[in-house]
């Protein structure tokens, strides 16, 4: 499924399409936690960066809303571009341990209240 285009910011309908998907999402688990980000570049270009611009480009905090051995769901206070490459950091049990992962972002959704601002559902598969 392709995501539609961005919402209109005073809309106050979710305009999200529902169609069928062959995808299995009963793996899925809620994943209440703040993760720490780091975006990277463009997978589609990503062999063709010999420069400095394959470093980190922005430092940030989400919160995660779920996650299965695919992928992540992520609310981010701004629009990352599709195929951007992140570097979460998931939580784990341990307080002190934090596993790095690599995420490509797959599809993203802007929530339709003007008052909040620019807050954005972001779907992620993991690479890594």
């Amino acid at each position: 499924m392709e995501p539609s285009d961005e919402l209109n910011g005073y809309s106050t309908t979710w305009e999200w399409p529902v169609v069928a998907s062959h995808q299995q999402h009963a793996e899925r688990v809620a994943l209440l936690r703040p993760i720490l980000y780091e975006m990277l570049y463009d997978m589609d270009t990503a062999f063709a960066l010999e420069s400095q611009e394959a470093h980190v480009a922005r430092q940030g905090k989400g919160l995660s809303l779920n996650v299965s051995s695919g992928g992540m769901l992520l609310f981010l206070d701004h629009q990352p571009k599709v195929n951007q490459a992140m570097r979460i950091h998931v939580p784990t049990p341990v307080n002190k341990a934090k596993t790095p992962t690599l995420a490509e972002v797959r599809w993203t959704r802007k929530l339709p209240f003007a008052n909040l601002g620019g807050l954005y559902f972001v779907g992620l598969k993991f690479v890594l």
